[in-house]
């Protein structure tokens, strides 16, 4: 029997086993279960794996590095779940790598686990070579059931024979043996066979890594209390290694916070570093120490950088063989491999303290390697931990690298490295860097400063023409900033002629740069009233980034998304901007600045469409940079004007907004004005296009953002009931394009000049559906107002024929109280538009008669009763339903018989008609 020590309070605790009397004593204590510490956290899923192990597959492995509880889970699982015969437990030792006295050592586990009949003896001669003594296959092939042996550390066993003989064993038993095998590295067992025939359970590292629940459990154990977010940066640092979680718990136990301890925590001087210094770093040879310490200065290393670093030539079988041996180096993809984050951090710490002026050197031999390499962001980031900042900007710079600082997702990980740039760098690197980080900020000034000293730097280096491009991309940034035409045009251009120029190296190949360019001009474009020319930048951007996998493709398609909503296409510029949002998911940017005029553009489709709380929604998710402006229109009201100040003549006024983009700034104020009037708040629109007076860095005037202002301006105004100030806002002069005339119109209108009015609107109206259905319905609105309902019924019915195709409810449902009493005596009007929200769709009160009062054509059931009482309350098709524990589809079916018994159409009809008849 196996000697097991219970502890109380433990499943197993006070149950003893005692060694087999015949067995050397010091062989008894290697026969033995170790004890299990009260600090012991029992992990059920592998528990439970272990089991399932044993009851399907001959061989379990469980393998990990030093420390990773291997050993405590298995004795754990043994004291806790034995099965029904208690396992042979052997702790192997280095003397135990040869046969003989494996073999020997082997069968004494068996016999003291009663696991052998007696009848079977011991071996009387060796075993052949590759073969377990025979004694020990044929007592096995007696049982009845299976037995289970665990054999720790047997990363002891090296010699090929021992394997072997354990192979054969293990297919010459009759399947009654079960192989429980704990190492840190793979055994020379043929476990390729193993595999292929589903004959082996393992447990590798990364399952047993501690989750960050059974790391709070841990520390719960060792009276320690940590909140979440500490404990899951405690299990990341540590990877859920379980020997570094349990003494970084035993040096916090010591510490009166343990969560500022965490914070302040140096791997390198703790009781993990003594642990992995002595347990891995000091167990190996010379050369294998030599290349680990001056390899921890790499996140990932590969072979041919491990032996530069090094001088050596051996490093892809040192790798290897550290791989193999668990020794916390771990194979990536390809040919590369990595350190343990927390065994890299302490051996840092031992490399600096060896070899003070080592690590720098290492890190610029790195940087050049991996620059050579074709892979510039990590060699970016050893140029800079080898203090050599002239190396890194000029990198930097001259590389599609400075694009990071105007990623949608913010500075990408090489631009965050220049937050420490000494400021007494010069040159015209440095100047680019500078420049982009102003221009990423949206301060213009800047950004233009650095950007005229790194050009003065850069006119005596004419060769140079990585940087050169550099600094026109930034120029086109600066430009579409500022809604420069001119300036972008010719930015484009010398980009273009520069990009075509520049070598194409895997260092400096600027694969999304045409992207990019197309991108900025476009926007500056329709900044400036181009929206054809913009739409022909924006296809040509997207034909330069086919396939959904392009980072930078969301941004054109959702300015194509604009361009096309703004000239009528409905449809297609739901699609696009719908696209746009999903590939900007792909991206986790969905929520970004660049990925705001798509849901812009679909807030704006929502409301032509009569549907506020959709665009609400989509309004919410972009980044609002005004604090005093909510994300639902609501805006601070102290100390903004209600009419004048909204439009300037010669420029919009337009305010903070997504990502310091002009067109972008305007869009958002005019969705957030159009929600506002929507909800019937004039002076919030109001505010809203107040707050939107400066559009970022914008200097240039904008027809286009005039064309969008103007309306709402007018409407906001009109409804606040200011004509006077609707007409100022206009100005003198005449007005250009159907939009602008339509607000003149308005603004006439309500300052009671129908005549005016009329004039100002096209006689034939022309432009995008929306704004045409708009015009029809002000001329209808005039024709009534003046008494000629023939006119202002046949310029209605072209008005409902033109929002049809798109469901264009939005322009009927501001059109005002006329429209709805206009039609509730047409009915004719909206007989074929069902489509129609329901206060349009509503006719005239019949006049009081014999058919009003008439008796339904047959009497309502009760269950006709009841569902048209719910309707009486307002309650909607569903809610009925649920209300009555029925089927959608069968209140549906007693509508249609209710609405036929009252001949009626629509339920506000039955139930008028119901009470009328004293059915209610």
């Amino acid at each position: 029997m196996i000697a097991v020590t219970g502890r109380p309070g433990h499943p197993a605790g006070g149950r003893q086993r005692t060694a087999a009397p015949r067995a050397h004593p010091a062989l008894a204590g290697r026969l033995g279960v170790p004890p299990v510490p009260a600090t012991f956290v029992r992990r059920a899923r592998l528990a439970d794996r272990l089991t399932r192990g044993v009851r399907e597959h001959p061989l379990v492995l469980v393998d990990g590095p030093a420390g990773a509880g291997k050993t405590l889970l298995v004795c754990d699982w043994v004291r806790s779940s034995p099965p029904p015969r208690p396992p042979a437990w052997l702790t192997v030792e280095a003397e135990d790598n040869t046969p003989a006295v494996f073999w020997h050592d082997f069968g004494q586990a068996l016999r003291a686990a009663g696991a052998l009949p007696r009848a079977v003896g011991t071996a009387r001669r060796a075993a052949p070579a590759g073969r377990p003594p025979r004694h020990l296959a044929a007592g096995l092939g007696l049982r009845q059931d299976p037995v289970v042996v665990v054999l720790d550390e047997f990363e002891r066993i090296t010699d090929p024979e021992v394997a072997t003989g354990l192979d054969h064993l293990l297919r010459h038993c009759g399947g009654m043996l079960r192989l429980v095998l704990v190492s840190r590295n793979e055994p020379l067992l043929p476990l390729h066979r193993y595999r292929a025939a589903d004959e082996i359970t393992e447990i590798r590292a990364a399952d047993l890594a501690f989750s960050a629940e059974e790391t709070s459990a841990l520390l719960t154990r060792h009276g320690l209390s940590l909140s979440g977010a500490d404990v899951r940066v405690l299990t990341g640092r540590t990877e859920g290694w379980a020997a570094g979680l349990r003494l970084w718990a035993l040096a916090a136990a010591r510490s009166p916070d343990c969560g500022q301890y965490l914070k302040e925590f140096e791997a390198g001087h703790s009781t993990i570093a003594d642990f992995l210094l002595a347990e891995v770093l000091d167990t190996q040879p010379a050369e294998t120490r030599d290349l680990l310490l001056r390899t921890s200065i790499l996140d990932r290393i590969h072979p041919a950088l491990a032996d530069a670093l090094t001088g050596g030539a051996g490093a892809e079988r040192i790798l290897d063989e550290l791989a193999r041996a668990n020794a916390f180096v771990t194979p990536l993809n390809g040919p590369w491999y990595r350190q343990h984050p927390l065994f890299a951090e302490i051996l840092r710490v031992h490399l600096r303290a060896r070899h003070p002026g080592l690590p720098p050197e290492l890190h610029l031999t790195a940087a050049r390697w991996l620059r050579q390499a074709g892979l510039p962001q990590d060699a970016l980031r050893h140029a800079v931990a080898a203090d050599r900042w002239d190396l890194a900007a000029g990198w930097f710079a001259a590389g599609p690298a400075v694009d990071q600082f105007l990623s949608s997702t913010g500075p990408g990980r090489s631009a965050a490295l220049f937050d420490d740039m000494p400021a007494g760098l010069e040159g015209p690197s440095a100047e680019l860097i500078r420049a982009a980080r102003a221009l990423a900020a949206g301060d213009c000034a800047a950004g233009t400063a650095h950007l005229d000293r790194a050009t003065a730097g850069l006119v005596a280096a004419e060769d140079d023409a990585p940087a050169r491009l550099t600094a026109a991309v930034l120029r086109l940034v600066a430009a579409r900033l500022t809604g420069s035409a001119p300036g972008a045009e010719e930015a484009a251009r010398t980009a273009d002629r520069l990009r075509r120029a520049v070598p194409a190296d895997p260092a400096r190949e600027h694969q999304a740069l045409p992207v990019r360019l197309f991108t900025d001009l476009a926007a500056v474009r329709l900044w400036s009233g181009e929206p054809g020319a913009a739409r022909s930048a924006l296809l040509a951007a997207v034909a330069e980034a086919p396939g959904t996998e392009h980072p930078e493709r969301y941004e054109p398609l959702a300015l194509l998304a604009l361009v096309e909503l703004l000239g009528g296409a409905v449809g297609p510029a739901e699609r696009r901007a719908r696209q746009a949002l999903a590939e900007a998911g792909t991206w986790e940017a969905e929520d970004s600045g660049r990925a705001a005029i798509a849901h812009l553009v679909l807030a704006w489709i929502a409301l032509e469409r009569g549907d506020p709380a959709t665009a609400r929604s989509h309004a919410r998710r972009v980044p609002a940079a005004d604090a005093g402006e909510a994300q639902d229109g609501t805006a601070e009201k102290e100390g903004r004007p209600e009419g004048g100040g909204v439009l300037e003549r010669d420029a919009p006024a337009v305010g903070p907004g997504p990502g310091g983009d002009p067109l972008g700034i305007v869009l958002d104020a005019v969705v957030r004005a159009r929600l506002a009037l929507r909800h019937g708040d004039p002076r919030r629109a109001l505010a809203a296009l107040a707050a939107a007076e400066h559009p970022g860095a914008a200097g240039e005037p904008s027809p286009w953002a005039r064309g969008l202002i103007a309306p709402v301006a007018v409407e906001a105004l009109v409804a606040a009931g200011d004509g006077r100030a609707a007409v100022d806002v206009l100005g003198a002069g005449g007005a250009r394009g159907p939009g602008l005339a339509l607000a003149t119109a308005r603004a006439r209108l309500a300052a009671g000049d129908r005549g005016a009015a009329a004039r100002a609107l096209p006689r034939t109206p022309a432009g995008p559906p929306a704004t045409v259905t708009r015009v029809l319905l002000l001329k209808a609105e005039v024709a009534a107002a003046d008494g000629d309902d023939r006119t202002a019924g046949q310029l209605l019915a072209r008005a409902l024929a033109t929002a049809r195709p798109d469901r264009l409810r939005g322009p009927l449902l501001e059109a005002g109280p006329w429209l709805a009493a206009f039609l509730r005596r047409r009915p004719d009007l909206t007989a074929e538009h069902g489509w129609l929200p329901e206060p349009l769709r509503r006719p005239a009160d019949p006049a009081p008669g014999a058919a009003e009062d008439a008796p339904p054509v047959e009497a309502l059931s009760r269950r006709e009763r009841e569902v048209l009482e719910r309707v009486a309350q307002l309650m909607s098709t569903q809610e009925v339903a649920a209300d009555l524990q029925l089927s959608v589809n069968t209140v549906k079916t007693h509508l249609k018989s209710i609405n036929r018994k009252l001949c009626t159409s629509r339920r506000t009809e039955a139930v008028r008609r119901a009470r009328k008849l004293h059915l209610l």
